[in-house]
């Protein structure tokens, strides 16, 4: 008699944590928006644009990531992004292609369609002089939160990493590589974050 037993696979084993982070050097935002983009599209197509007036609280605000009920946001991409680049602390222990496919960081929809992170601090309006094109300078104008913290929703697949090392690559990217403009990545030192010690870690599903 033929044996007809299929295989058995077992369904794989997923848990979904609230990861509590504190920011530990200040963070840069910048939103593209979407002048910017208009902006950058006709320089592209050789389309002469009318030279506007500098407007800071309007380029200070169309920086930020915001929810619809009004709150500070940042997308959850970004964290991700960190983490996966965090696992070079560690050799060859996890490769970052295999990081990026068991690690799923979550967020709430923003106005822009983006899945972002709620932030908390007070964010205050930043001048900085930047160089654009060839020799050119010009001041752009970007909210800065001194203090901030945030909760990151991340899903993670159990069997081939412990929460503990979860939290070990989290604090790892936030360390080396961090969040926002002028991060270590890009030779800055801001955006910088760890996990809050403070706080739980909650485990939701």
């Amino acid at each position: 008699m033929t044996d007809t037993t299929g295989l058995l696979i077992d369904r794989i084993g997923v848990e979904t944590v609230l990861v509590p982070i504190v920011g530990t050097t200040p963070l840069l935002v910048h939103r593209w928006s979407e002048k910017a983009k208009q902006k950058m599209l006709d320089e592209m197509q050789g389309r002469d644009r009318i030279k506007e007036n500098k407007d800071p609280a309007s380029e200070y605000e169309a920086a930020f990531y915001r929810f619809k009920d009004g709150a500070y946001g940042f997308p959850a991409s970004a964290f991700k992004q960190a983490t996966v680049r965090g696992t070079r602390f560690y050799g060859k222990q996890l490769p970052m292609t295999e990081a990026r496919q068991i690690m799923f960081f979550n967020g709430e929809i923003g106005v822009d369609g983006l899945a972002l992170v709620r932030l908390e601090g007070e964010p205050h309006m930043r001048q900085d002089p930047v160089r654009v094109g060839r020799g050119g300078a010009d001041l752009r104008y970007r909210p800065e939160f001194s203090e901030w913290s945030t909760v990151l929703d991340v899903t993670y697949v159990k069997s081939s990493l412990a929460l503990n090392s979860l939290l070990s690559l989290i604090d790892a990217g936030g360390l080396g590589t961090g969040v926002g403009d002028w991060r270590p990545e890009k030779d800055g030192s801001h955006g910088t974050y760890r996990v809050d010690t403070t706080r739980d870690v909650e485990v939701i599903s």
